[in-house]
């Protein structure tokens, strides 16, 4: 397995915008390319064509929050092994430095034919070419018992913000000897290892804090991501804390009571202190507004490119794309954003396309300096985008190479973030 760190993740991402500079045929006036949504995919779209394209393409970013917080490295924050600011992000280098028109605004309307977007502040904006990033939303009703209204008191955390802080507060402020239960999501969703490093993480404060606490997983999938990692690294580091009942034992019929604090798991109820739902998840609404996504909930795309199967003037990445072998994670999104700002680029200053090349790496901390990883690379197919190779730790690992893995996760997540947000 290679490592990864800041320096040589930057490197690797400025060859790629090297390739990507080649000559451009200039049209009159500026063409416009909109980007909905300010994380890894949207973010690093809105980059890398407004930078490549030298100023040929007015670029605009459409993104609520002023401060954009990670998703990815919030467990870490969680576990008390990241600073809070830390996940933090401002889109003041993308404005001033790219020339990216940066609006802090919802969008709420997307006219295919008009080729215009709505704001919610009344506005409306034209473009040639369109990027939809913005990420998930919830599934109604799929965990019965649970709405967004419950999420002050059963928080999801499953978007980085507040509500992380409010699930680290309750968690801190557990009674002794309490339960800390998760229900946690349905195939596909954001992070597949994303819920079980933060049982970890949970599992890490109780120790030190609450140490007669247990953890209940109440899990619909018959089995999840890094398993045999997560389980051995569990019976290591916190043996008898943690116990997951997965579906063959009423982990797939769980309703949730939140004024009670109650979890009923196949019929019998089960008090509990802390509750994190995870609901099933799909395409952030304004991919469905844009009428761009299928029956599943998610956006399909064109394995080649990330541009919609239904309207090739629009693009979507990351975590709201149907893309295929792909996990939804801030590296897919990164990755994805890059092929498709080449296109889109291409589309409008008639600039080379350079074959599509994607790849993904998620790592998950289990313990004190006991990080773990799996990852592949990617290759558009006939359909879909497909692995071509991949790499996953190995349980038994030596304490030295798993620090190191650690260690490659924060220098990781220093260059991406800086690809990101420039």
């Amino acid at each position: 397995m290679s490592l990864i760190n800041r320096r040589s993740f930057l490197a690797t991402a400025a060859a790629a915008s090297a390739a990507l500079s080649a000559p451009m045929v200039l049209a009159q006036g500026r063409p416009k390319v909109i980007v909905i949504g300010g994380g890894a995919g949207g973010a690093t779209a809105a980059r890398y064509i407004a930078k490549d394209s030298d100023g040929a393409i007015d670029v605009t970013l459409i993104e609520p929050t002023r401060q954009y917080y990670t998703c990815f490295f919030s467990n870490l924050y969680l576990g008390g092994f990241w600073e809070y600011e830390n996940l933090g992000h401002s889109y003041g280098t993308l404005a001033s430095e790219y020339g990216i028109n940066v609006v802090h605004d919802w969008a709420v309307g997307v006219d295919r034919d008009a080729k215009t977007v709505s704001l919610a502040g009344g506005h409306t904006l034209p473009y040639d070419r369109l990027i939809i990033a913005p990420g998930i939303d919830f599934v109604d009703g799929s965990v019965p018992g649970w709405d967004i209204s419950a999420q002050a008191r059963m928080p999801h955390a499953y978007k980085a913000g507040s509500q992380t802080q409010l699930l680290k507060h309750q968690v801190e402020s557990m009674r002794e000897g309490g339960t800390f239960a998760m229900v946690a999501p349905p195939n596909p969703y954001r992070c597949p290892p994303g819920p079980y490093e933060r049982v970890s993480m949970v599992a890490h404060v109780l120790k030190e804090r609450n140490p007669t606490a247990k953890i209940l997983i109440l899990d619909p999938k018959a089995n999840f991501s890094k398993q045999a990692l997560f389980e051995d690294g569990w019976s290591r580091h916190y043996d008898g804390m943690i116990e997951r009942i997965g579906p063959d034992f009423g982990g797939g019929n769980v309703e949730v009571r939140p004024e009670a604090m109650e979890v009923v798991i196949d019929g019998e109820v089960q008090a509990v202190d802390v509750c994190n739902v995870i609901p099933a998840q799909k395409a952030g609404r304004i991919a469905h507004l844009a009428g761009v996504t299928d029956e599943g909930g998610w956006a399909p795309v064109t394995p080649t490119d990330m541009r919609s199967r239904v309207d090739d003037s629009i693009f979507v990445l990351g975590d709201s794309s149907n893309q295929g072998a792909m996990p939804k994670s801030g590296f897919s999104a990164n990755s994805q954003a890059k092929v498709a700002a080449n296109n889109v680029r291409a589309d409008l200053t008639g600039s080379r396309v350079f074959p599509a090349r994607y790849s993904n790496t998620c790592w998950s901390l289990i313990g004190t300096d006991d990080g773990i990883k799996v990852g592949a690379s990617y290759e558009p197919g006939t359909d879909q985008i497909e692995s071509v190779s991949s790499f996953i730790s190995a349980v038994g690992e030596d304490a030295g190479l798993r620090q190191r893995t650690y260690e490659e996760s924060i220098g990781w997540y220093e260059g991406i973030t800086a690809d990101i947000f420039g």
